[in-house]
C-alpha cells in the first residue's frame, strides 16, 4: 500500500500563493531543489487539479530545460517518469505524456489506487489536497515554510480542518526555509 503525500511550499502565514496569485517568492534555491528531487524520486503518481497541472506541465519539455542547471533538469526527468492524474471537469485534453483526466474526485477510487500502488502518490494543489485531507486519505504532510508573510491568498491547508500530527522530520535550509514532515491520523 502506498502513502498519499501532500507537499507544499507555503509562506509563514500559510499561503501557497499571494492575493494576486503570485508564488515567485517560493522558488527553491539549489540546496532545497536538490532535497526536493530526493523526495520526489520515488513518487509513482502525481494527483493534480487542473490549475496545478497546468503549472507543472512546464516540466514536460526537456528542451526548455536544456540551459538550466543539472538539479533543475533532474527534477524534469523525475516528473516526466511519473504517472499523472488530473482531476478536472473542464480540461478537454492533456498536454503531457503518462497523464490521464478524471472528471470527479472519488475518495474510494483514490483508496483503491493507494492499495494497489507500490510507490508513493502525491497530491498537488491546495484545492485537491483539501478534498483528500477532508476524506482522510492523506498519510503525510510535507511543508516547506518560506520566511515571508504575504497577508492573504490561496491557503496551503483548508479552513476548518483539524488533524493531529506526528513530526517525523525537520530540516532548515540556508535561505531560511524550514521543511516539516508530519504523519497524519495520529
Amino acid at each position: 500500500m502506498a502513502d498519499l503525500i501532500y507537499s507544499a511550499i507555503a509562506s509563514l502565514d500559510g499561503f501557497v500563493a499571494d492575493e494576486d496569485g503570485n508564488f515567485d517568492w517560493a522558488a527553491p534555491d539549489e540546496d532545497m531543489h536538490t532535497f526536493v528531487n530526493q523526495l520526489e524520486r520515488p513518487v509513482g503518481t502525481y494527483l493534480y487539479g487542473r490549475r496545478m497541472y497546468e503549472v507543472m506541465a512546464f516540466w514536460e519539455d526537456a528542451n526548455a530545460l536544456a540551459d538550466q542547471p543539472p538539479f533543475v533538469r533532474e527534477f524534469g526527468e523525475i516528473w516526466r517518469a511519473a504517472e499523472k492524474v488530473v482531476f478536472s471537469k473542464t480540461l478537454a485534453q492533456v498536454s503531457t505524456a503518462r497523464t490521464r483526466v478524471e472528471r470527479e474526485f472519488d475518495p474510494a477510487s483514490i483508496g483503491r489506487m493507494k492499495a494497489q500502488a507500490d510507490r508513493p502518490i502525491t497530491v498537488g494543489g491546495p484545492g485537491l489536497a483539501a478534498q483528500a485531507l477532508e476524506a482522510g486519505l492523506v498519510d503525510e504532510l510535507r511543508l516547506f515554510v518560506t520566511p515571508i508573510v504575504v497577508g492573504g491568498g490561496t491557503r496551503a491547508l483548508p479552513d476548518g480542518l483539524r488533524l493531529k500530527l506526528e513530526l517525523l522530520e525537520e530540516r532548515r535550509f540556508e535561505a531560511g526555509v524550514v521543511y516539516l514532515r508530519y504523519r497524519t491520523g495520529i
